[in-house]
């Protein structure tokens, strides 16, 4: 099976790889990636890439046809990846997230690719009251970012997938160590701080509820998606991708990185106005497709791993919410050293393959 992976060089692309190599050790693995965040390692030993057969260097809204001779899959992650991104860079993200990603799946179905596996996320749902959101259910996108993601998938759905199986994996929201960690997430970025400076300030009232899922449960997934049959689901699928025990609100996510950090204290703003991105999530039909590759990290473990990780790195930043653990940090100093331009597009362009 020859698998190409875009963004592979990324927060969840890094832990696929590893993931991928051990359950299909004859595969052939392929990543393309723009290389915006290469140089982030965080704990990785050895390269993440060395694990690839090859690694091609590139921006997705160029990646060339050819590239898709011979692809049996692709898990297609390559994304402007968050929500502080998605504003800074409102425009690229919808070219980068939502029209490159249908123009792949259309070169992919030309290609006679047989699985595409699209990254999707619950933060689609925005401000859900109620019971917990099912596939079915209204969406509500408050943010660039989710807008793009519910722009894809309607893309998806309205396109001839020509024999093609996709899946769009709504992932809750990821979490836990990665050779590549990001810090702009929720869970990671409690643990930080309470490793660093023994405080978790809660920026809202706490009540928001969030979804979770560690980053090596997302790889064990999208692994899933890769040889889905389409008679579990159908050809085109949209699938909430988690678990109903990892549906926390903020505030008790605070307190479990405290009791695993002792001495950490937590404080939490209660007269901040309400934050709209609270949403919990039903998990029930990813359950029944998938009984084989659910969930298995508890958030307890995440954050061991978490903490064991940050502490190999001998971490201790009190100021990383401005360092090259933050996505849009990253982007920022690249732009400013004029090697990036504002359109997310190397001065110079990024050229070439490496064998791996």
């Amino acid at each position: 099976m020859r698998i190409l992976i875009t963004g592979n060089s990324g927060y969840v692309g890094s832990t696929l790889v590893g993931h991928l190599r051990r359950v299909m050790p004859t595969a052939e693995i392929i990543g393309y990636d723009a290389g915006f965040f290469a140089h982030c390692l965080t704990d990785a030993e050895p390269l993440p890439e060395t694990r690839l057969d090859r690694q091609h260097y590139g921006d997705v809204r160029d990646l060339p046809r050819q590239m898709l001779d011979g692809v049996d899959a692709i898990v297609h992650l390559a994304a402007v990846s968050n929500d502080p991104m998605g504003s800074r860079f409102e425009q690229v993200t919808d070219e980068i997230n939502a029209q490159a990603s249908l123009r792949l799946a259309r070169l992919a179905r030309e290609a006679g690719v047989r699985a595409f596996v699209f990254a999707s996320s619950c933060s689609i749902y925005g401000f859900a009251e109620g019971g917990p959101r099912r596939e079915g259910d209204a969406v509500n996108p408050l943010t660039a970012y989710a807008r793009s993601k519910v722009a894809t998938e309607r893309g998806l759905a309205g396109m001839n997938a020509g024999g093609m199986t996709i899946t769009c994996l709504r992932f809750a929201t990821a979490c836990g160590m990665s050779d590549r960690l990001r810090l702009d997430l929720v869970l990671n970025d409690f643990a930080a701080c309470a490793i660093a400076t023994g405080e978790i300030s809660v920026l809202s009232d706490g009540t928001p509820w969030r979804p979770l899922i560690d980053v090596s449960d997302m790889a064990r997934a999208i692994e899933w998606a890769i040889g889905r049959d389409p008679a579990a689901g159908g050809e085109m699928l949209s699938v909430n991708t988690g678990s109903d025990a990892w549906n926390y609100q903020v505030r008790d996510l605070a307190e479990a990185v405290a009791a695993a950090v002792p001495g950490t204290d937590v404080t939490i703003n209660r007269e901040a106005p309400p934050d709209k991105r609270s949403y919990r999530v039903d998990f029930s039909l990813f359950r029944k497709l998938a009984p084989e590759h659910q969930p298995l990290s508890t958030l307890g473990a995440s954050i061991g791993r978490l903490k064991h990780g940050l502490s190999n790195m001998g971490f201790a930043d009190r100021d990383f919410r401005d360092s090259a653990l933050i996505r849009l940090k990253t982007l920022d100093r690249l732009i400013a050293k004029g090697v990036l331009l504002p359109s997310l597009r190397w001065r110079h362009g990024t050229a070439g393959s490496v064998a791996a």
